[in-house]
């Protein structure tokens, strides 16, 4: 009886831990975005993270008639990474980004986490 609650209790372990893993640090997609820099941010209450968006060329519409801009919200978990983006407010960059299921509160608030600066131009 031991040996099958041992057993059972291993399974529902291994069953959470593969779980947790797969909805917070599965890497979904990587991809490369590029846009104007519009903002970023640094803050939060008790996990302070950097938060940005940027603006691309194009527009999309999630109605039918509507007119809306098409924006890239991202986090970025690096801050050396944040703050060369920082001192490049208003300029084309261009972005490599992981995608996650679920965002987690130290890494930030959005699924899109930038890991690399490709290029930034005036």
């Amino acid at each position: 009886m031991k040996k099958l609650l041992f057993i059972l209790s291993l399974i529902i372990v291994l069953a959470i831990a593969g779980t947790i893993y797969w909805r917070y640090y599965f890497v979904f997609g990587q991809g490369v975005k590029a846009g104007n820099l519009n903002f970023l941010v640094y803050k939060g209450y008790v996990f302070k993270t950097w938060e940005g968006r940027l603006i691309q060329s194009g527009f999309k519409t999630k109605t039918p008639g509507a007119i809306q801009s098409n924006e890239f919200d991202f986090s970025v978990a690096n801050d050396s990474i944040a703050r060369i983006l920082e001192l490049n407010s208003g300029k084309e960059i261009e972005v490599r980004y992981s995608e996650y299921l679920h965002p987690l509160p130290w890494r930030g608030m959005s699924n899109y986490v930038v890991t690399e600066i490709i290029s930034i131009a005036e």
